[in-house]
């Protein structure tokens, strides 16, 4: 699901991804291996239950839970009332569900505050937000234009409402619909796209999967996937102008999967298997998602049988730079660049997330992610990494939504698993992705499968945030580790969003900070690319320009300068990320010791 119009560890490089030119089908030489899952990690045989379900974590706290409020709960586990995509503006968490959405204060995240609950019917109810303006996925026909809870009798655009939502949340306790696109597929999932050459208006990119709409009730429809105006094979940009957001409206329906050489719309992956036993994914008419970085003019979509990269620079009309498939993936869900956009990591959603496809019977490779390098503005292959423990037959699970933890020098991503639980994991090495952490709990019931678990997970300004389908909201602390030390820790929590929209990523800054320097140190010593006196010595050098004043500042201030031009020498000695550890430990030891004098 971002959500449910499909159906539905790191491990060696089992199936290749391959470019996509003239369409050659992936090699046939896959074998979907299935190798045991470890039975005594502590996530394994949880006891079940709804709000007291047992848990497991590791190198996480818990710190805060709100139960669903009043009028988003169904313990059937329906889809009228789960909870699905967050978005955040100051101290403000905006948590999306298919029967409307809840507004949470956590200035203080240890102690949320519900602030305010809207019904307004229509999934995916998936949310994101800019300035004053908060926008909503709409996709089920039951959506109403005015958001009422009634439904819609016959075929009506007037009545009926299936596309994004614009609310206008200058009063945040009263928000305030003022537009209503409409789409001809619904709008499953939505991307902002702020461009930077263009401060009069923001940009909408709309993923429908629904069916196309009949031409009687929304005229500018096209069903048939031969008519060269058809409504499939492309995505929807929506233009809107910040000084009138009111009159938002569709400006393209840019061709993004058409063939190269004939213009043909369909250009793409055609559907079915890619041989002998491998997944059979879905043909490529719609993205699923799109994760866009408009600073490096690169988005990423997750298309049904594809993964492509996009130019956006201009963002009326993204180009298509490359796309691969794969033949582990059934359906390409969502996508997450790392912060320098070297790297980009894909999700399969198998199963379309309503499915128990992390049993230790389940492929690794299947239902997983895969991390490609960028190199040259085309995808290359890295591997997979999916959530290690065995789950029940009881328990949905697959990959779903995620976000990068801004540790300095390395990728982090933690990700939600549905029923699977969260797993936070290190893809620096795309290779050989680790995990770091994680939180899980029992089956929401002992004997039934029923959707739930986590649908998101996002860092935030210190915490991670998971949006909880059928519990809540859960709020978490990241605890030191051998993997993970308390100045990474510290150092992450440094960078300050004042608003985050997971897919739309902006370029992650740190401060000239000692703190930051501290990390770098831990991560060289990690990877014995920097020994422990040596270290040890950086450490206390920077404990006496920080504490200290007056000559002893000045001795500890000269010793570190003297110490960053070493540096910049060793990382010429070193290869990899350690010698970017290395400049870039370099180059805050002096940034900081300069603000020191």
């Amino acid at each position: 699901m971002r959500a449910r119009a499909v159906f539905g560890m790191a491990v060696g490089v089992l199936g290749a991804a391959v470019a996509i030119g003239a369409q050659t089908p992936p090699p046939k030489q896959y074998v979907a291996q299935t190798p045991p899952r470890p039975s005594d990690d502590p996530r394994v045989g949880l006891k079940p239950g709804l709000q007291d379900a047992g848990v497991a974590a590791k190198n996480l706290e818990l710190v805060a839970h709100m139960p669903k409020p009043d009028g988003f709960q169904d313990p059937t586990g329906g889809f009228n009332f789960m909870n699905s995509d967050v978005a955040f503006q100051g101290p403000h968490l905006f948590q999306g569900n298919f029967n409307g959405f809840n507004f949470y204060n956590v200035e203080d995240p240890r102690k949320p505050q519900l602030r305010v609950s809207m019904v307004c019917p229509g999934g995916q109810g998936d949310l994101s937000v800019y300035k004053n303006l908060l926008f909503m996925s709409v996709e089920e026909t039951r959506g109403r234009v005015d958001c009422g809870s009634q439904g819609v009798q016959g075929i009506s655009s007037t009545e009926r409402f299936r596309g994004v939502r614009i609310f206008d949340i200058t009063n945040i306790d009263k928000p305030k619909q003022i537009a209503a696109v409409q789409t001809c597929r619904g709008s499953h999932t939505h991307t902002l796209v702020v461009d930077p050459k263009d401060p009069n208006n923001i940009y909408i990119y709309g993923s429908g999967t629904g069916g196309v709409r009949q031409a009687t009730e929304l005229d500018s429809c096209v069903g048939d996937p031969k008519d060269p105006n058809t409504s499939l094979f492309s995505i929807d940009v929506i233009q809107v102008p910040l000084k009138a957001p009111e009159t938002a409206k569709i400006v393209n329906r840019p061709r993004i999967f058409a063939d190269s050489a004939t213009g043909a719309p369909n250009g793409l992956w055609q559907g079915g298997a890619h041989g002998a036993e491998t997944q059979t994914s879905f043909i490529t008419n719609q993205c699923h998602d799109i994760t866009t970085y408009p600073a490096l003019g690169l988005a990423a979509g997750a298309c049904s049988g594809n993964g492509i990269l996009l130019d956006i620079s201009d963002p009326v009309h993204p180009k298509r730079l490359d796309a691969v498939t794969d033949n582990a993936f059934a359906y390409w869900h969502s996508a997450t660049f790392n912060n320098d956009g070297t790297k980009v990591l894909f999700s399969d959603e198998w199963g379309g997330g309503t499915s128990p496809f992390c049993r230790n019977t389940d492929p690794l490779t299947w239902g997983a992610d895969a991390i490609f390098d960028i190199v040259d503005k085309k995808l290359v292959f890295g591997n997979y990494y999916k959530m290690p423990a065995p789950q029940t037959e009881f328990e949905n699970c697959v990959a779903h939504n995620g976000s990068i933890v801004p540790v300095p020098g390395r990728d982090i991503m933690v990700q939600a698993w549905y029923q699977g639980g969260l797993s936070m994991f290190d893809f620096t090495d795309a290779k050989n992705p680790v995990e770091i952490a994680y939180f899980d709990r029992g089956p929401v019931y002992p004997d039934k499968l029923v959707i739930g678990g986590y649908w998101s997970t996002y860092y935030y300004n210190g915490y991670i945030y998971g949006s909880e389908i059928m519990r809540g909201l859960d709020i978490f602390a990241l605890v030191a580790s051998d993997q993970l030390s308390q100045n990474e820790i510290d150092a992450a929590a440094l960078v300050k969003w004042g608003e985050l929209n997971v897919q739309e990523q902006t370029p992650i800054t740190w401060p000239a900070s000692f703190v930051v320097a501290k990390a770098y140190v831990d991560q060289l010593v990690r990877s014995k690319a920097m020994a422990t006196a040596r270290a040890d010595s950086l450490r206390a050098a920077m404990d006496r320009a920080e504490k200290s004043t007056g000559a002893a500042r000045t001795s500890a201030v000269t010793e570190l300068k003297t110490a960053a031009t070493q540096l910049k020498t060793d990382a010429g000695k070193v290869t990899g990320r350690d010698a970017q550890r290395m400049k870039a430990l370099a180059d805050v030891i002096t940034a900081r010791s300069a603000q020191l004098k």
